[in-house]
């Protein structure tokens, strides 16, 4: 049985006395001392050094299990319960999604009402985003953990979360290959040819093909071609075949991106008509990466993880039940890239003055705007306190970035003056939609506690309910 939760929402284990007491709410569960003494060995889990898969904490008489900012599915510990974290936020309950976070320094306390539409953040959307970016693309692989080697855990279909990412990650780079042109290499082909002989003789396939059935002016030959019906693209042509058993059984779980899925998916197929999929399981062992195919390289790893991930069934693909392996998904470094996609889009003429995690001695700012007229150091935060206050820490973090001389170096600034600091959050109501430097510039928000630091909500791609 899992456990459901939110992003950044708490959940507690309790001791019930008797079996009468024992209990399952949104918010807690009971059960008996046998079942109790199981989470006392479990432990919090970290995604990086910033994030968690999930935090576990023992107190007094109960324990606490508390999402961070990853969304995924996980088994806690040894108990036989799972964790189910969605990219879900109730309005209705956001007060208590932002105030129930620890009372970190800084944080403003003037609640205000909010409105009780309930909101679901398009992760595939953010994903679309910037993965259909050349700049922002590379970056995507360090996204998600998979733990291929754990039991795999059983949810509904619809609460897949890891095959949609899988499948719009291979789609997308799948796309940026065809774009280039598939790659052509050298196979081997085997063949009973009449009247000819071409590359060389199988000796035992000759005897048996044609000696004993007395076709003596056949030769069944091995020999190579150079074209693009190789291993390598046979291999994605299967997988194409997976994603589009998928798309097609599950139209509904992709909603609003189901469109431009569906286009990827048109504009690849054509691509691969000349490319059989006729490729064993054991035949991926010797397909080898060539370092000037980069694109290839993304697109054979993800694809295995789809194979792997249907167990090469493709009629698994149909199932409304499904065993997932356990897998997180980064939203605060999903956030970062989003954000700077949006960015490199809308200011294609500056891109190159718009830098994306910027190396400062063993740090690394998230973007830094090098452009004479915008120039600014933007820390993205995946954090809805800023729609009320401030963090201290955070505006310490973003100041640091721009003092560093390695930085006013890179903006080419000689005099005393003072780099602007802006920190961008999310805001599915009232943030900003134009990311344009000029639009940053005019919509970001003074912070009056500090000076030259400041702050802008930015619209995520959510679906209504």
């Amino acid at each position: 049985m899992g456990i459901r939760l939110s992003e950044h929402r708490s959940y507690y284990i309790r001791l019930a006395d008797t079996e009468e007491d024992i209990v399952t709410t949104s918010e807690a569960l009971t059960v008996l001392s046998s079942d109790f003494v199981k989470y006392d060995t479990v432990k919090s889990k970290s995604f990086n050094k910033s994030s968690h898969r999930f935090l576990f904490e023992k107190k007094e008489s109960e324990y606490e299990i508390k999402a961070d900012y990853c969304i995924g599915v996980d088994w806690i510990g040894h108990t036989g319960r799972s964790i189910y974290v969605e990219p879900k936020i109730n309005n209705s309950n956001l007060e208590s999604f932002i105030w129930t976070l620890e009372n970190e320094e800084g944080a403003t306390n003037n609640k205000k009402s909010v409105d009780d539409r309930f909101y679901e953040l398009d992760y595939l959307s953010m994903l679309l985003q910037l993965t259909s970016i050349s700049e922002s693309k590379n970056a995507v692989d360090d996204l998600l953990q998979i733990d291929w080697d754990a039991a795999q855990i059983p949810i509904e279909q619809k609460d897949d979360k890891l095959t949609p990412f899988l499948i719009v990650r291979f789609l997308q780079t799948l796309k940026s290959i065809v774009k280039k042109g598939l790659k052509k290499d050298y196979y081997k082909v085997k063949e009973n040819l009449n009247n000819r002989i071409k590359g060389k003789i199988l000796v035992g396939q000759q005897i048996k093909q044609n000696l004993l059935k007395h076709r003596f002016t056949s030769t069944y030959c091995e020999y190579q071609i150079f074209d693009i019906d190789h291993l390598e693209n046979r291999f994605l042509k299967k997988v194409l075949d997976f994603v589009v058993a998928y798309v097609e059984s599950h139209k509904n779980l992709l909603k609003d991106n189901l469109h431009i899925i569906q286009q990827t998916i048109n504009y690849c197929k054509p691509a691969f008509a000349f490319v059989s999929n006729n490729i064993k399981e054991n035949e991926l062992k010797y397909i080898k990466h060539n370092s000037l195919f980069k694109d290839y390289k993304s697109a054979l790893h993800i694809g295995g993880y789809i194979l792997k991930r249907f167990a090469y069934n493709i009629t698994q693909t149909t199932t409304q039940k499904v065993l997932t392996p356990p897998f997180w998904i980064n939203m605060p470094q999903l956030f970062e890239l989003y954000v700077y996609s949006k960015m490199v889009e809308h200011n294609i003429e500056f891109k190159k003055e718009i830098q994306f995690q910027f190396s400062t001695y063993g740090n690394a700012l998230d973007i830094l705007v090098s452009h004479p007229e915008y120039q600014m150091v933007i820390d993205a935060k995946y954090k809805l306190k800023y729609q009320r206050g401030h963090l201290h820490q955070d505006i310490r973090q973003v100041a640091g970035y721009a003092r560093l001389n390695k930085v006013r170096t890179e903006l080419k600034i000689e005099d005393d003056r003072n780099i602007p600091c802006l920190i961008i959050y999310p805001d599915m109501v009232n943030g900003v939609d134009d990311f344009s430097l000029i639009n940053i510039r005019n919509s970001k928000r003074s912070i009056k506690a500090y000076y030259n630091v400041y702050k802008l909500g930015v619209k995520l791609p959510i679906i209504g309910f």
